[in-house]
């Protein structure tokens, strides 16, 4: 298995601010492959090559996944729970991005293994010095480890 140079999974259902974090990555020349699923079924459905995705090379897996919380079908944190609990893809990073600020919800992510939880600021500017700081951290400065190897399911 082997961690994607290029790629970043955007599970966000919010149109605007899929636009907005295009733009930042724009803006802060973050050039990687940025993949958006709009529910949590699709971002699992990636994560493990299944329903719109089947047939996708499992073993190709994200360098980073950013991740919101209030999602259609299945919410953010139980994307997070089956990411974690899959050997294949529970190494993968995963950033929460959320207008959330429940304490409830911090705490919830953390427990079920979020590497970061970053609220999303209401400034576009303030939006891209955020997205600016994950890229060059998650994507430049950040060695994450490697799942162990697992038969694909």
């Amino acid at each position: 298995m082997h961690q994607s140079k290029h790629t970043i999974l955007l599970v966000e259902d919010n149109p605007n601010d899929e636009e907005l974090t295009r733009l930042a990555f724009e803006r802060n020349n973050i050039t990687n492959h940025l993949v958006v699923a709009r529910d949590g079924e699709e971002a699992l459905d990636y994560m493990f090559g299944t329903g719109t995705y089947n047939g996708r090379d499992v073993l190709d897996i994200p360098r980073v996944v950013v991740l919101d919380l209030k999602l259609p079908k299945l919410d953010g944190l139980e994307v997070l729970r089956r990411i974690r609990a899959d050997e294949r893809v529970k190494c993968t990073p995963i950033v929460i991005l959320t207008s959330s600020k429940e304490d409830r919800d911090i705490i919830e992510a953390y427990n079920r293994g979020t590497n970061a939880y970053v609220r999303k600021p209401v400034d576009f500017l303030q939006f891209s010095v955020a997205v600016k700081q994950l890229g060059l951290f998650w994507l430049l400065l950040n060695e994450p480890p490697v799942c162990k190897q697992a038969d694909k399911k």
